[in-house]
């Protein structure tokens, strides 16, 4: 058997076994960890598939939500932590199979990755210079050939993507941003200008008076 089938074998049933989980677990913890390990069993299957760019979509994308997810799942659901942690020593072989697991996947991927040499990077962008289809022996990868497309020929549309977006997330936490009255705030300015005499009081008190 080679390396290959090797790793689509151990991605191909630690998808279907974690997807399992997902499912059949009553813990939502424990669901959101087996998702985010078959997240990363489907970007090993895409990465031996020749699809880089998926896998990293997968694991950016994908996983950063599930980990989003997970905080409101925590902050929104009543999870009993000290239940929990009651049974940490109890599912503690498991845990550490499960990672054990995903760094062997994170090995074999980057085992069956390699390095494109010079003279293919040379090839690629001549292609890409010369308006060609990426596409042929000679071609990139698809992270590649992405990014040679998006930053020569379209990178003025990707920096007004990236604007766009960033007036969209800031305009968002705007409008839904509420003033809630009787909350106590910092104000820098002012204690940056505070004075002695503002801030201290000095009292004469006679001796045997007391406060």
């Amino acid at each position: 058997m080679t390396l290959a089938a090797f790793a689509f074998w151990v991605f191909a049933v630690s998808a279907v076994a974690s997807g399992l989980m997902v499912i059949s677990s009553r813990n939502p913890v424990h669901s959101v960890l087996f998702l985010i390990l078959t997240f990363i069993s489907a970007a090993g299957l895409f990465v031996l598939m020749g699809a880089e760019y998926l896998a990293m979509l997968l694991v950016v994308v994908y996983v950063g939500a599930v980990a989003v997810l997970f905080l409101f799942v925590v902050m929104m659901l009543d999870v009993d932590f000290v239940e929990m942690k009651q049974g940490f020593l109890q599912y503690l072989p498991i845990g550490v199979a499960i990672a054990g697991l995903v760094v062997v996947e994170l090995i074999l991927a980057f085992a069956a990755w390699q390095m494109p040499s010079d003279s293919e990077f040379a090839a690629a962008s001549k292609i890409a210079t010369r308006g060609s289809p990426l596409a042929g022996p000679d071609a990139p990868n698809n992270i590649e050939g992405l990014g040679l497309i998006l930053f020569t020929d379209y990178v003025h549309y990707f920096q007004i993507a990236g604007m766009v977006l960033l007036i969209a997330m800031i305009g968002a936490i705007v409008l839904t941003f509420r003033t809630r009255e009787g909350v106590k705030k910092q104000d820098p300015a002012a204690q940056v200008a505070r004075r002695r005499d503002a801030s201290v009081e000095l009292k004469k008190v006679k001796s045997g008076q007391g406060i």
